[in-house]
């Protein structure tokens, strides 16, 4: 089961950002907060909107239309985007795909990026869509990357080291190396094949995919 989730942040490049919806089938729409406003110009029709619904005014809820609205205290410990996720795997989502995530509050912007390392959210796979950017977590053994030849690929450790890496099929190798946490050497790295393999022993890394430009 495939979900989607549209956050109060920034939304970048939306007709790029609508082609790669339609490419795809979700099962489930659900806005976190305001970010459900980003439903009609990304063209898709939501089936929840989860949150404290505090950025939400009355005609901005008119606008959405007809939905359900599940509303939560102001005051909670977690984030909207958090709720959303939460939902979105009670649902059944094994893959989540995040858009508007990136951009506004900085706090909100490095929050939203370590929720998807959060552990209660590791039998899904999670991404963040930015325009034709896209970024997850790698987690051992590892896995593969797709893409073409001169897309930019790069592996950031997140919540400490991360060691045992080996690539292949990337410019720049690392076997069986460590990147240690605030390591930016793995930033801006290239795809030489349609496909490579990132190998990983132990931590995590976000990757981050850009395509090239013909």
């Amino acid at each position: 089961m495939k979900a989607l989730i549209l956050v109060n942040s920034e939304l970048f490049s939306p007709g790029v950002l609508r082609r790669r919806i339609r490419a795809e089938t979700f099962d489930l729409v659900l806005g976190a907060d305001r970010g459900a406003c980003y439903a009609k110009s990304l063209n898709v029709t939501l089936d929840a909107v989860i949150g404290d619904l505090d950025s939400l005014s009355d005609s901005a809820r008119q606008s959405i239309g007809n939905t359900e609205f599940i509303s939560y205290p102001t005051g909670k410990n977690e984030t909207d985007l958090e709720l959303t996720l939460l939902y979105s795997k009670e649902k059944g989502a094994e893959r989540i795909v995040i858009i508007g995530a990136m951009g506004g509050r900085m706090d909100m912007t490095i929050g939203n990026i370590m929720l998807i390392t959060n552990t209660s959210f590791s039998s899904c796979r999670i991404e963040v869509w930015h325009g034709e950017q896209t970024g997850w977590v790698i987690k051992p053994p590892g896995e593969d990357i797709s893409g073409r030849p001169g897309d930019t690929v790069s592996l950031i450790p997140l919540g400490g080291n991360a060691s045992g890496i080996t690539t292949e099929g990337l410019a720049y190798p690392l076997k069986d190396e460590e990147l240690p946490s605030g390591s930016v050497r793995g930033i801006s790295n290239l795809l030489e094949k349609p496909s490579a393999h990132v190998g990983l022993s132990n931590g995590l890394l976000l990757v981050v995919h850009t395509p090239g430009r013909a």
